[in-house]
Parts: structure tokens; C-alpha cells; sequence
């Protein structure tokens, strides 16, 4: 049975954070209250009294010294606020003329004000997408994610051709670098050298070479290589 979301309204802040628990625990374990507070840019006494809050309204499971993760109604608003963001974010590059390193504060600051129905004609607007312009999945309007398993592109071997799906930041500086370099979702790339210690890795665009830094490397999520390249 789907949980109910709460019927008392929930504060602008308080949905942050069950965004922000959300991101934090997507691969499976408990976020710590450190690193909610870092995520949040908040000291950790403030984020343990949220905590509270949240547990009392069951939103949040807190154990003390293990961690917190989402309770089935505190995911089921999360999913929406997600949901939210990313068809904004969207939208304001499909229509509105944004770049995709502007919209994400935009997003952030309009997901609390836009009402249900303007995100679902939005959402048709845009033809129902299933990503957002950087590569994210945008969660259905009953709750539902398909959550698809990328690798970094730091861990495709040598020689093998990939393509870049999603963008793991929202850095507006990294995402005007990645944009200018040619490495937004959707495009092919052939790894051709990795340097040791973490040093640059070696890409080629179709037909021209692109060196990025290891750390950018591991932002960009790429499919599962297919392989040794054929060499033209």
C-alpha cells in the first residue's frame, strides 16, 4: 500500500531535507547527521532538532549514531519534490531559453511555489520526459523511478566506447566546462588514455581529442562500454 503523505503541510525547509536524505541514502545506506548538515550548509544541532521533527511525523527513520533514512511517506514526498525540480529544470531550457548551469537555483527556489496542476502541464508540454537536461531521471507523477546503474567514466577501460548519460553536479562553473567541452548526455565518447595517479583521462569526440581531469572524469555516468573501439 502506498503511503499517505501527511495532510498537515510541510515547510519549504522540511522538504529540503527529505530531498537531501533522499540523495544521500539513493545508494542503499544511512546518511549520517554530518553529512546532511554539509549537504544543507546548516550546523549539525539544527539538523538533529529537524530530525526530530521529522521522526514524529514518521517522515524519516532517525536511529541515533546510525543514521536516518526515509520513511515510506517522507520517499513519497521526496519523489515529488524531485519530480518537481527536474521537469522545471526542463522546462526552463526547453521554453524559456535557460542553459542547463543556470536553472538549477531556479529550480530550487520554484519547486516549493508551483502548484500540481502547473507541474502536470508542464510535464505535457514537454511530451512526459523521462530525464531532465542533465541526464537525471524525473520520477513519475504516481512516485515511481527507474533508477538505471551508470559507472563513471574514470572506470571505462582503455580503448572502449561509451556514451555519457548523466552529469552528476550542479556546479554551474564544471557544468559550463563539461557544455564547452562537448561532454553532455547523449554523446560518444572513446576513452583512449587513462594517466596514473589519477591523472587526466584522454577522450575522443568523433573526430577530435578531449583531455578532462580525473575528478571532472568521475562526475560524468556513463553506459557500460561496448568493448575495444573499431579504429577508422
Amino acid at each position: 500500500m502506498t503511503a499517505m503523505i501527511p495532510r498537515e503541510p510541510l515547510t519549504h525547509s522540511a522538504e529540503d531535507y527529505l530531498k537531501a536524505i533522499y540523495h544521500l541514502t539513493v545508494s542503499g545506506g544511512p546518511a549520517s547527521t554530518n553529512e546532511l548538515a554539509q549537504a544543507l550548509g546548516l550546523a549539525p544541532a539544527s539538523v538533529s532538532g529537524m530530525l526530530r521533527r521529522l521522526a514524529e511525523q514518521e517522515l524519516v527513520l532517525h536511529e541515533l549514531y546510525r543514521g536516518v533514512t526515509l520513511a515510506p511517506a517522507g520517499r513519497q514526498i521526496a519523489l515529488r519534490m524531485l519530480r518537481r525540480h527536474r521537469l522545471i529544470e526542463a522546462y526552463l531550457v526547453a521554453h524559456l531559453g535557460y542553459t542547463w548551469d543556470t536553472v538549477h537555483e531556479e529550480a530550487d527556489r520554484l519547486e516549493h511555489a508551483v502548484s500540481e496542476e502547473l507541474i502536470e502541464r508542464m510535464a505535457k508540454v514537454l511530451g512526459h520526459p523521462l530525464e531532465d537536461p542533465h541526464g537525471d531521471p524525473i520520477p513519475g507523477p504516481d512516485g515511481s523511478l527507474a533508477e538505471v546503474v551508470y559507472i563513471p567514466l574514470v572506470e571505462v577501460n582503455v580503448g572502449a566506447e561509451t556514451e555519457i548519460r548523466r552529469v552528476n553536479t550542479s556546479q554551474p562553473d564544471r557544468l559550463r566546462y563539461i557544455s564547452a567541452a562537448g561532454l553532455t548526455p547523449g554523446t560518444r565518447v572513446v576513452v583512449a588514455a587513462h594517466e596514473p595517479f589519477r591523472g587526466p583521462i584522454r577522450l575522443l569526440v568523433g573526430n577530435r581529442e578531449q583531455i578532462i581531469g580525473h575528478e571532472l572524469a568521475a562526475m560524468l555516468l556513463c553506459t557500460k562500454s561496448t568493448g575495444t573501439a573499431a579504429r577508422g
